[in-house]
């Protein structure tokens, strides 16, 4: 269920908190062939699947950035912020990639608001974004965004 902000107000009062979790979503073949075509990135590990299958993974597995690459979608599921002009992503502080994503494997994102700036005209809001995959203790990805709502 997403989360509704009604204002930047109440977007500044949610520090510190875990805001949510967006829907499942299967990372398929298709998808990290889609991602190495966009990004010219053919390695064998991601796009060879017979090669894959004898590799240290044992299968094909999603680059990293494809996994990074899910934030806006997921973390749209999660929450909003209504009565504001415009959110622009700023770039990131932190991104980690501790578990590789195996085809085939469902990943969500949680997400919690580590800070939020107030300036004159924007926020500035930092929000640590853990992509989990289903049934794996590690993360896929730990990524702390920078975003500016402008006001």
């Amino acid at each position: 269920m997403t989360r509704v902000f009604g204002n930047a107000a109440d977007l500044v009062a949610a520090q510190g908190e875990t805001i949510g979790t967006s829907d499942w979503f299967t990372v398929t073949q298709q998808h990290i062939d889609n991602f190495a075509d966009a990004t010219f990135d053919h390695q064998w590990l991601h796009v060879d699947p017979e090669r894959a299958a004898r590799g240290p993974f044992g299968t094909t597995i999603a680059h990293g950035y494809l996994t990074l690459s899910l934030l806006p979608y997921l973390t749209a599921q999660i929450s909003r912020i209504d009565n504001v002009e415009m959110r622009i992503n700023y770039g990131l502080n932190k991104v980690r990639f501790p578990w590789p994503v195996s085809v085939g494997s469902r990943v969500r994102a949680r997400s919690a608001i580590l800070s939020v700036d107030v300036h004159e005209q924007y926020l500035q809001v930092v929000t640590q974004v853990i992509i989990e995959i289903q049934g794996q203790e590690k993360p896929a990805c730990i990524a702390e965004t920078v975003a500016r709502i402008v006001l």
